[in-house]
């Protein structure tokens, strides 16, 4: 229980001069009381204006993203071909099932042609709807069979622009959010005009539309508007029972949407299970969420014919540990501070034990390794040991995966929102220690005593605190991860720059505080910190609008049309991951590998055709590339002579690396690794040597692709 639900509950009987006023503040959180006609009408009134400014800045950001997507590219002119070569790497390969499904002579065959996919890993029948995440990509290629927009509207147009009517949904949700946490639809606006102004840290949906987060965070958001009403005390229990409703349709979603959905919301998990054992969510409330989220995930697994990754998942296993424990151990929240402080530790580490022994019982019983890539690259990123790993040091390698780079904060500060984010963050913080300590110092006997405390901290406020904590750690520890943390700073910082409960706390601390001015405060700061915006960025986004490019990869798209024009359809090309989903989308040719890397058959696969940028005889690449029935192989000088990433993380040093051979270029080497007997495949290749001719034949170069056809032995 919480010092809020005391204060909401009942008057406090020895009221300082302060309070009042404060009964008065809580109260407005709320609605005006109904035998105020004025008060009802004011109501109406401002949830109206307020819904009418979210669903319009929520088009605004919709339209806005969508005019940068066609001054970019010019994507409504160019061919057909270079608008599927703008979906870069595994946004390629989501949207070729979509073209898949578009083309099928019925929905029948389509979805026939996914179950039973041949085409997308060369010598192996998998069924895509049971590996990815691509129902949205099956529900929107049948809409657009069923409705009659098709002499209208391209296939591409109903694709993209459901992708950014996401973003509308987005926006909504992070504008109610921030509403429903400060009681003020200001602080939406507020919200919202920092998503757009940051859209660089928060969004990246314009250029990797078909992204699988892009589906998947709009969802996300939704959940956490529908979390964060649900923990508002005095809901009625028609009104309890459609939030969790929502947050369930929500968490569906989400989870349906994107493969890593189970990471994010374990670090959801790990914020109520903190918070529930400090007494500061109502704990019947976090049990049923615990519950969703399983159900939620369980029901997609279902859907995905039982993905074994899904079952293994880290949040399977602790909530059901944290179910498993709360049965076992009773009378959590009773006792003394050091009584209870036991308790918790206990707690914990049974809860800890439990997720780890359920985890390994399950992946032993169902023999899984689909993610053992991932704990590697955790391991090896936190400092646990140096790896060898192919698959990890991709990871490692990767920009995206790395720490977050301090030029983001000097983006987020030009706008103010890591200013504010750091105000309200600091006060915030220091209120949910103070309530957490009082909460295991106090018996549930002694209660009523604690009404005479002023700090307190509602659930829904905390709630959002703790996540946008964690996610906060995330996003310093994985740049990729950031846009799930900036999207919620906005509604964080906004929220506190609202919110009567932060600036009274605030204006207490340096004795200033009166209701009057603390009213005053909470409306004049959102306004000039908007009006700052506005006067700031209003022009560059202008700017920004009227600049026009245009698409332009003419290399990419000789290949293609080489492919489609020169191969027969049921010819397998053998390459780089990213270069092979747009093989796929653009000629619809069978593939040895692409990016969609969350399997241990298809990590190993990819080791082995990579060799082609190894140090390898031609005599072993060519047996590798005929063990996946490879017809063709196309060489990327950017990848063979790559200066992108510093020596070590190179695609061929660490290929090197892990066949034990010796790095090209100065610098140190580790004292076990060899020189290779070989020279590197892909350079020496270009040489025409008979060695390599008796294998591999050129059959189409330009300044950037190098396609070989290999020779057919008996």
């Amino acid at each position: 229980m919480t010092t809020i639900r005391q204060r909401k509950g009942g008057k406090v009987p020895e009221a300082d001069e302060d309070q009042p006023s404060e009964e008065k503040n809580v109260k407005s959180e709320g609605k005006i009381p109904s035998d105020h006609t004025g008060g009802k009408l004011w109501n109406i009134l401002s949830l109206t204006v307020g819904g009418i400014v979210a669903i319009f800045l929520g088009l605004l950001t919709s339209i806005y993203v969508a005019t940068l997507h066609e001054n970019d590219l010019w994507f409504s002119n160019i061919k057909e071909v270079e608008r599927e070569i703008s979906f870069r790497t595994e946004c390629g390969l989501y949207y070729s099932y979509y073209k898949q499904m578009i083309q099928a002579a019925s929905i029948q065959q389509g979805l026939h042609g996914l179950v039973y996919d041949n085409k997308t890993e060369s010598v192996r029948t998998i069924n895509i709807l049971e590996r990815m995440n691509v129902y949205q990509e099956v529900f929107l290629s049948i809409l657009y069979r069923i409705l009659p927009i098709q002499q209208y509207l391209e296939p591409v147009y109903f694709y993209i622009y459901t992708l950014f009517g996401l973003q509308a949904v987005y926006v909504i949700a992070l504008y109610v959010t921030s509403w429903l946490l400060s009681g003020t639809w200001l602080s939406g606006l507020l919200a919202a005009c920092w998503y757009i102004t940051n859209r660089i840290d928060t969004t990246r949906v314009e250029f990797t539309i078909p992204l699988r987060e892009n589906w998947a965070l709009p969802f996300f958001a939704v959940q956490i508007a529908a979390i964060t009403y649900l923990f508002r005390s005095h809901l009625q229990p028609a009104q309890e029972r459609l939030t969790l409703l929502a947050v369930f349709v929500a968490t569906f979603l989400f989870s349906l949407t994107w493969q890593f959905n189970q990471f994010m919301m374990l670090i959801q998990a790990l914020a109520l299970f903190i918070l529930d054992c400090f007494d500061i969510l109502p704990t019947a409330k976090v049990t049923w969420l615990y519950i969703i989220q399983i159900s939620g995930l369980l029901l997609v697994c279902a859907l995905q014919f039982f993905n074994s990754m899904i079952l293994g998942s880290l949040l399977v296993s602790f909530n059901a540990s944290i179910l498993i424990a709360k049965t076992i151990q009773k009378n959590l929240k009773k006792g003394s501070l050091l009584n209870r402080l036991g308790k918790l530790i206990l707690h914990a580490l049974l809860v800890s034990s439990l997720t780890l022994l359920v985890n390994k019982f399950i992946k032993k019983i169902l023999n899984l390794e689909s993610d053992e890539h991932i704990f590697k690259f955790l391991k090896a990123k936190f400092g646990f040991g140096a790896t060898r790993d192919f698959d990890a040091s991709l990871y490692l390698c990767e920009e995206a995966f790395g720490l977050l780079p301090l030029n983001t904060f000097s983006r987020l500060s030009d706008t103010l929102l890591f200013y504010v984010y750091i105000f309200v963050l600091f006060p915030m913080t220091v209120t949910a220690v103070i309530v957490a300590l009082r909460n295991l110092s106090c018996s549930n006997q002694a209660l009523e005593k604690m009404e005479e405390c002023t700090i307190s901290l509602k659930p829904d406020a905390a709630y959002n605190l703790i996540h946008t904590i964690l996610f906060g750690c995330l996003a310093l520890s994985t740049m990729r991860m950031k846009y799930l943390w900036t999207s919620h700073m906005c509604v964080f910082a906004s929220f506190g720059l609202c919110s009567t409960e932060v600036w009274r706390l605030i204006l207490k601390c340096v004795r200033l505080y009166t209701s009057r001015r603390t009213q005053v405060i909470k409306y004049l700061i959102p306004i000039i910190t908007l009006l700052y915006i506005l006067y700031k960025f209003w022009p560059g986004i202008m700017d920004e609008l009227l600049e026009l490019r245009e698409f332009y990869d003419p290399d990419t798209v000789e290949l293609m049309n080489w492919i489609k024009s020169n191969t027969p359809n049921t010819a397998v090309f053998a390459g780089s991951m990213q270069l092979l989903a747009g093989v796929k989308l653009c000629t619809g040719r069978t593939l040895t590998n692409h990016p969609h890397y969350e399997d241990k058959h298809l990590r190993e696969r990819t080791k082995q055709i990579y060799q082609i940028y190894a140090k390898r005889s031609p005599e072993d690449v060519y047996r590798i590339l005929r063990s996946f029935s490879t017809d063709y192989v196309i060489l990327e000088d950017s990848i063979c002579y790559e200066r992108r990433h510093s020596r070590g993380c190179r695609l061929r040093d660490l290929l090197d690396i892990a066949n034990g051979h010796i790095m090209d270029g100065l610098g140190e080497n580790e004292p076990d690794l060899k020189p290779s007997l070989y020279p590197r495949f892909c350079e020496e290749i270009k040489k025409n040597l008979p060695s390599y001719t008796a294998h591999f034949t050129r059959v189409f170069q330009n300044k950037t692709f190098h396609v070989y056809k290999l020779a057919k032995h008996k």
